[in-house]
């Protein structure tokens, strides 16, 4: 495949409207050019299970497709497997999603579509190109790529966000929303708040630029 653009895409959290918006005013190459998700697709908005079918068709025209594992995934995941100790999923959003999936009863894992199974399965802790990583949340300062907690890859804040540590590559992250995506020397942040009534947007490399629901964006804040 040829060296194209890289398309990273912030926080989602169940709002199928914003999504279709901002894959509407990218133009993506699918012999050339990757996606890649940056986790939190679920909870908070009212289509959890419908913006899973949706990047489930967007995987299946652009297969050069990654979704990574969002903390809001890694919730969702545990509520499944201990249905009995909801608490920490529903008071984050989980109500909206267990609503847009109708599930029920104590064996919740029924009621999602085994392909829904195997993407919540399947997702990723990060992405590293060779010259971005693409995470969550964020990465522990001095801790190599390879050896990183997934608790810091998916729910680190203020440690990640204020450090000037040089990670090697350019850190592109979600997780954190910013009123603009955030532009570091050594990070970019594109969580907007999607999931709070916010813009969802988007991020092209090595261009640059960002794209978002209400059009394009100046960045830094």
């Amino acid at each position: 495949m040829s060296q194209g653009r890289i398309f990273a895409i912030g926080d989602i959290h169940g709002y199928l409207n914003k999504l279709r918006a901002l894959m509407s005013k990218i133009s993506i190459d699918p012999d050339k050019d990757k996606l890649v998700f940056l986790g939190d697709y679920i909870d908070r908005g009212p289509q959890s299970r419908e913006v899973v079918d949706y990047i489930l068709e967007i995987k299946w025209l652009y297969p050069d497709t990654v979704c990574l594992l969002g903390n809001h995934e890694v919730m969702f995941r545990e509520y499944l497997a201990n249905p009995r100790d909801p608490w920490t999923f529903l008071i984050n959003g989980g109500v909206e999603t267990i609503h847009s999936y109708e599930l029920t009863g104590d064996d919740p894992v029924t009621g999602l579509p085994p392909e829904h199974l195997e993407f919540f399965s399947s997702l990723k802790p990060y992405y590293e190109t060779e010259e971005y990583i693409f995470v969550h949340a964020g990465l522990r300062v001095g801790v190599p790529l390879g050896e990183q907690a997934l608790d810091d890859l998916v729910w680190i804040r203020s440690e990640f966000i204020d450090s000037h540590h040089d990670f090697g590559k350019l850190v592109v992250f979600g997780h954190t929303p910013f009123a603009r995506p955030l532009v570091h020397p050594n990070k970019i942040g594109i969580d907007t708040g999607a999931g709070y009534g916010g813009r969802l947007t988007g991020l092209v490399l090595p261009d640059l630029t960002f794209h978002a629901t209400d059009g394009a964006l100046p960045y830094g804040l």
